[in-house]
Protein backbone atom coordinates (compact mmCIF):
# COMPACT_ATOMS: atom_id res chain seq x y z
CA UNK A 1 0.00 0.00 0.00
CA UNK A 2 1.26 3.44 -0.91
CA UNK A 3 -0.37 6.81 -0.50
CA UNK A 4 0.33 9.59 -2.97
CA UNK A 5 -0.58 13.11 -1.89
CA UNK A 6 -0.09 15.84 0.64
CA UNK A 7 -0.71 14.00 3.88
CA UNK A 8 0.33 16.98 6.03
CA UNK A 9 -3.23 18.30 5.85
CA UNK A 10 -4.53 15.27 7.77
CA UNK A 11 -4.78 14.87 11.53
CA UNK A 12 -1.61 13.37 13.10
CA UNK A 13 -3.54 10.21 14.03
CA UNK A 14 -4.55 9.64 10.40
CA UNK A 15 -0.97 10.31 9.23
CA UNK A 16 0.30 7.69 11.70
CA UNK A 17 -2.28 5.15 10.54
CA UNK A 18 -1.22 5.73 6.93
CA UNK A 19 2.50 5.39 7.75
CA UNK A 20 1.84 2.20 9.71
CA UNK A 21 -0.23 0.69 6.88
CA UNK A 22 2.55 1.49 4.40
CA UNK A 23 5.16 -0.07 6.72
CA UNK A 24 3.08 -3.21 7.26
CA UNK A 25 2.82 -3.78 3.51
CA UNK A 26 6.25 -2.49 2.45
CA UNK A 27 7.68 -5.95 1.76
CA UNK A 28 4.71 -7.32 -0.16
CA UNK A 29 5.68 -8.17 -3.74
CA UNK A 30 2.59 -9.23 -5.71
CA UNK A 31 0.78 -5.92 -6.15
CA UNK A 32 1.11 -2.29 -5.14
CA UNK A 33 -2.10 -0.42 -4.45
CA UNK A 34 -1.57 3.33 -4.64
CA UNK A 35 -4.26 5.60 -3.25
CA UNK A 36 -4.17 9.23 -4.38
CA UNK A 37 -5.41 11.22 -1.41
CA UNK A 38 -5.24 15.02 -1.30
CA UNK A 39 -3.18 14.68 -4.47
CA UNK A 40 -2.76 17.11 -7.36
CA UNK A 41 -0.31 17.07 -10.22
CA UNK A 42 0.71 20.70 -9.71
CA UNK A 43 1.34 20.06 -6.01
CA UNK A 44 3.33 16.94 -6.88
CA UNK A 45 5.62 18.71 -9.34
CA UNK A 46 6.23 21.59 -6.95
CA UNK A 47 6.89 19.37 -3.93
CA UNK A 48 9.30 17.25 -6.02
CA UNK A 49 11.36 20.30 -7.00
CA UNK A 50 11.37 21.52 -3.39
CA UNK A 51 12.44 18.08 -2.14
CA UNK A 52 15.22 17.89 -4.72
CA UNK A 53 16.43 21.34 -3.69
CA UNK A 54 16.28 20.41 0.01
CA UNK A 55 18.42 17.33 -0.65
CA UNK A 56 20.81 19.30 -2.87
CA UNK A 57 21.08 22.66 -1.08
CA UNK A 58 24.35 23.64 -2.75
CA UNK A 59 23.06 22.98 -6.26
CA UNK A 60 21.55 25.92 -8.14
CA UNK A 61 18.02 25.27 -9.33
CA UNK A 62 19.31 25.61 -12.89
CA UNK A 63 21.00 22.21 -12.41
CA UNK A 64 17.66 20.48 -11.79
CA UNK A 65 16.73 18.12 -14.62
CA UNK A 66 13.77 15.84 -15.24
CA UNK A 67 15.93 12.84 -14.33
CA UNK A 68 17.05 14.41 -11.05
CA UNK A 69 13.58 15.59 -9.96
CA UNK A 70 11.54 12.54 -11.04
CA UNK A 71 12.56 10.35 -8.06
CA UNK A 72 10.97 12.90 -5.71
CA UNK A 73 7.50 12.65 -7.29
CA UNK A 74 4.78 11.04 -5.18
CA UNK A 75 4.38 8.31 -7.79
CA UNK A 76 8.10 7.68 -8.38
CA UNK A 77 7.61 4.08 -7.24
CA UNK A 78 5.37 3.29 -10.22
CA UNK A 79 5.89 3.37 -13.98
CA UNK A 80 4.16 6.10 -15.96
CA UNK A 81 0.73 4.92 -17.11
CA UNK A 82 0.31 3.72 -20.67
CA UNK A 83 -3.45 4.36 -20.69
CA UNK A 84 -5.70 6.67 -18.69
CA UNK A 85 -9.40 5.91 -18.81
CA UNK A 86 -11.62 8.85 -17.84
CA UNK A 87 -15.24 7.90 -17.24
CA UNK A 88 -18.44 9.89 -16.88
CA UNK A 89 -18.09 12.01 -20.01
CA UNK A 90 -15.41 14.28 -18.57
CA UNK A 91 -12.88 15.43 -21.18
CA UNK A 92 -10.05 16.57 -18.93
CA UNK A 93 -7.40 15.09 -16.66
CA UNK A 94 -8.24 17.44 -13.78
CA UNK A 95 -4.76 18.06 -12.34
CA UNK A 96 -4.12 14.32 -12.09
CA UNK A 97 -0.59 13.00 -12.59
CA UNK A 98 0.42 15.87 -14.90
CA UNK A 99 4.07 14.82 -15.04
CA UNK A 100 3.37 11.13 -15.51
CA UNK A 101 0.70 11.52 -18.21
CA UNK A 102 3.04 13.20 -20.71
CA UNK A 103 3.01 10.20 -23.10
CA UNK A 104 -0.06 8.40 -21.82
CA UNK A 105 -2.86 7.53 -24.21
CA UNK A 106 -6.12 9.12 -23.05
CA UNK A 107 -9.45 7.35 -23.42
CA UNK A 108 -12.68 9.17 -22.58
CA UNK A 109 -15.90 7.28 -21.93
CA UNK A 110 -19.39 8.65 -21.36
CA UNK A 111 -20.12 5.69 -19.09
CA UNK A 112 -20.20 6.50 -15.38
CA UNK A 113 -17.76 4.52 -13.22
CA UNK A 114 -20.23 2.17 -11.52
CA UNK A 115 -21.48 1.03 -14.93
CA UNK A 116 -17.99 0.75 -16.48
CA UNK A 117 -17.92 -3.00 -17.05
CA UNK A 118 -15.75 -5.54 -18.85
CA UNK A 119 -17.29 -4.60 -22.21
CA UNK A 120 -16.36 -0.93 -21.69
CA UNK A 121 -12.86 -1.93 -20.57
CA UNK A 122 -12.48 -4.09 -23.67
CA UNK A 123 -13.48 -1.11 -25.82
CA UNK A 124 -10.88 1.08 -24.08
CA UNK A 125 -8.19 -1.58 -24.56
CA UNK A 126 -9.11 -1.94 -28.25
CA UNK A 127 -8.68 1.84 -28.58
CA UNK A 128 -5.26 1.58 -26.92
CA UNK A 129 -4.13 -1.31 -29.14
CA UNK A 130 -4.96 0.82 -32.18
CA UNK A 131 -2.77 3.74 -31.12
CA UNK A 132 0.58 4.51 -32.75
CA UNK A 133 2.70 5.25 -29.67
CA UNK A 134 5.52 7.59 -30.71
CA UNK A 135 6.42 9.05 -27.27
CA UNK A 136 6.86 12.57 -28.62
CA UNK A 137 8.38 11.55 -31.92
CA UNK A 138 6.70 11.79 -35.27
CA UNK A 139 6.33 9.48 -38.20
CA UNK A 140 6.38 10.53 -41.79
CA UNK A 141 3.61 9.01 -43.81
CA UNK A 142 4.89 7.80 -47.19
CA UNK A 143 1.40 8.21 -48.63
CA UNK A 144 1.34 11.89 -47.69
CA UNK A 145 4.76 12.50 -49.23
CA UNK A 146 3.96 10.83 -52.49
Amino acid sequence: LKMAGDLTKFDARIQNLIRNAEKLTAHNTKITLTVAINYGGRWDSLQAVKAWQANNPLEPIENATEELVQPYLAMAHAPDPDLLIRTGGEMRISNFMLWQLAYTELYFSDVLWPAFDDKELSTALDFYRGRDRRFGGSTVSTAANG
